[in-house]
């Protein structure tokens, strides 16, 4: 999908049916991976719906130059969905679920396949090395801190997101 540059900046310049059209255009895929880190559809609308107001009252702050628009919305949802996971409330929702709400989490990579083909890139993904598909899996589908990411995988941080970086970049070569 190419870029719509126009759009984005009539949205920048408080146009808000062009906001709607940005809306229409990227919702999909941004619930994608925001259901994909909160596992519950009514907190992942209404945490979907802070992407969007994020991203209005943020909107001035993205540069096309700097980087694809999906690029840095997806940032917002993952952060923000990282966000809603750490707060009181979405904890004390989870303290007395029964085991059925777990089921995903215990069977693996489910939520990678479930989500790269939600938001059409499971292709792309499926062509990176096996440490970058691990790597992508934790931080980005299933919403890991990159420090936890860290420890689950055994490395140190710092390789971590060298390597991260590296499979982003593999990622958008592939995209693109």
């Amino acid at each position: 999908m190419d870029q719509p540059n126009e759009l984005i900046l009539e949205m920048q310049n408080g146009d808000e049916k062009a906001f709607a059209r940005i809306y229409s255009m990227y919702s999909e895929a941004l619930y994608g991976i925001v259901y994909s880190i909160l596992k519950e559809s009514d907190i992942a609308e209404e945490t979907l719906q802070d992407v969007f107001i994020k991203i209005w009252n943020n909107k001035s702050s993205y540069d096309i130059d700097k980087g694809r628009f999906f690029t840095w919305a997806l940032n917002i949802a993952r952060n923000t969905s990282i966000d809603r996971t750490r707060s009181k409330a979405f904890k004390n929702s989870r303290k007395n679920l029964s085991t059925t709400n777990f089921v995903d989490i215990l069977s693996g990579s489910d939520s990678l396949n479930q989500s790269t083909n939600a938001i059409g890139i499971r292709k792309f993904v499926d062509a990176l090395k096996p440490v970058c598909i691990k790597i992508i899996d934790l931080l980005y589908f299933k919403g890991f801190t990159q420090k936890d990411a860290a420890e689950q995988l055994e490395i140190p941080l710092g390789t971590l997101k060298t390597r991260n970086r590296n499979c982003i970049k593999q990622l958008q070569s592939n995209v693109l």
